[in-house]
C-alpha cells in the first residue's frame, strides 16, 4: 500500500483511472487490446457493439468471461458490462440484468450511426422501446447514448446538436428519472 502524499487544494491525484468508453471487440482483437487497458485502467465500461451485439444478460456474462480471460494474471481490472439496446430488448431483460448486477448500463446506438450499429434503434423509433426505457428508469439502469442524428439531411457538424434537441430533450421530458449520458 502506498503512503498518502499530502496534496494542496489545487491538486487531484488519480490513483486508478477508469475508462468510460472501451471497445475491446472480441477474438484476437480482444486478446491484443485487453492487456494494455488492464495495465492502465482499474475499470472500464465495455461497449457491446459486437457482431452479433451483446443484448442479453447471458451474452453479457459470456462476453465478460472472455474479457476476463484476456486480462493478465494478477490484474485487478474490472469490466463494467453493458447491453446493446435493440428492438428485442424487453423490460424483463432490463429487470433481470439489474437484479443480477453484471450489467451496469445499456448502450443505445442509433441504427446506422457508427460501427456495428445496424441492430440499433433509429431515433425515429424510440416510442417502440419506451417500455424498455421506462423499466430502465424504474430500476436505475443508465442509458449510455451515442448521441448522433442519422438524418442524412442534417449537416455532419450539426448531428449531435440535432440529436440533443430532437431526441434527448423529449426523452428526458418523458422519462425524467432515466439516467442518461
Amino acid at each position: 500500500s502506498k503512503a498518502a502524499v499530502p496534496m494542496s487544494t489545487n491538486e487531484l491525484e488519480i490513483t486508478a483511472p477508469d475508462d468510460f468508453h472501451l471497445h475491446v471487440r472480441d477474438g484476437e482483437m480482444l486478446k491484443t487490446v485487453r492487456p494494455h487497458t488492464a495495465r492502465l485502467f482499474q475499470r472500464a465500461i465495455i461497449m457491446p457493439n459486437l457482431v452479433p451485439p451483446v443484448s442479453t444478460l447471458a451474452e453479457a456474462k459470456a462476453y465478460r468471461q472472455r474479457v476476463m480471460a484476456a486480462v493478465p494474471e494478477g490484474s485487478s481490472f474490472e469490466p463494467l458490462m453493458t447491453l446493446y439496446l435493440t428492438h428485442k430488448t424487453t423490460p424483463d431483460d432490463i429487470r433481470q440484468a439489474a437484479a443480477d448486477g453484471t450489467v451496469k448500463a445499456v448502450k443505445w446506438y442509433p441504427a446506422g450511426a457508427t460501427t456495428n450499429s445496424g441492430d440499433g434503434v433509429k431515433e425515429t423509433d424510440m416510442e417502440a422501446v419506451l417500455p424498455t426505457l421506462t423499466a430502465m428508469a424504474e430500476v436505475g439502469m443508465p442509458l449510455l447514448c451515442h448521441g448522433e442524428s442519422t438524418d442524412q439531411t442534417v449537416d455532419m457538424f450539426d448531428r449531435e446538436a440535432t440529436w440533443v434537441n430532437n431526441v434527448l430533450k423529449p426523452l428526458v421530458g418523458m422519462l425524467p428519472n432515466l439516467k442518461s449520458t
